[in-house]
């Protein structure tokens, strides 16, 4: 396997492992809020299950930005060579998803806890909950979209 080829396989690996290590700690948060509010209230099961779930998408999108680098290197049809500064540019085109989508996820679970605790008590505002906790989605869509652009631009 060429050094190339080993950046660009680092590149998938990073965006779907820190994206996803993201998501699962965001879940997390959120979840240990929700099932407190469940232990009291069963019937807001739904409403604090769509806040939970939020924190989630940023781990789909490294493992979308991990599919299209696997997808561009053809790695389950026989690696194609990629060059050294290649396979580093994938690496670097991977990056913002990785890190934004880590990041973000952790602050999206922190928003959506505490809108789980607004539903708590006035589930009424969900709606307002939701838009807390999605506006924390933005910068992870930003980043998917570049990372989505920088990869899509590098020729192989």
């Amino acid at each position: 396997m060429e050094l190339g080829q080993v950046y660009a396989v680092l590149g998938a690996a990073v965006a779907a492992i820190l994206a996803g290590i993201g998501s699962a700690i965001g879940v997390s948060t959120a979840g240990q809020s929700a099932a407190g509010v469940v232990t009291e209230d069963p019937d807001k099961f739904g409403q604090t299950l769509l806040l939970q779930a939020l924190p989630g998408t940023q781990g789909i999108y490294g493992l979308l930005i991990a599919f299209i680098i696997m997808g561009k290197i053809n790695i389950f049809g026989g690696m194609v060579p990629v060059a050294e500064e290649t396979g580093l540019m994938i690496l670097m085109a991977a990056l913002p998803v990785a890190i934004v989508g880590l990041l973000s996820a952790v602050y999206q679970g922190r928003v959506a806890a505490a809108c789980i605790g607004i539903i708590a008590k006035r589930p009424e505002e969900l709606g307002k909950a939701i838009t807390f906790a999605v506006l924390v989605e933005t910068y992870a869509v930003l980043a998917l979209l570049a990372s989505f652009l920088l990869v899509n631009g590098i020729q192989v």
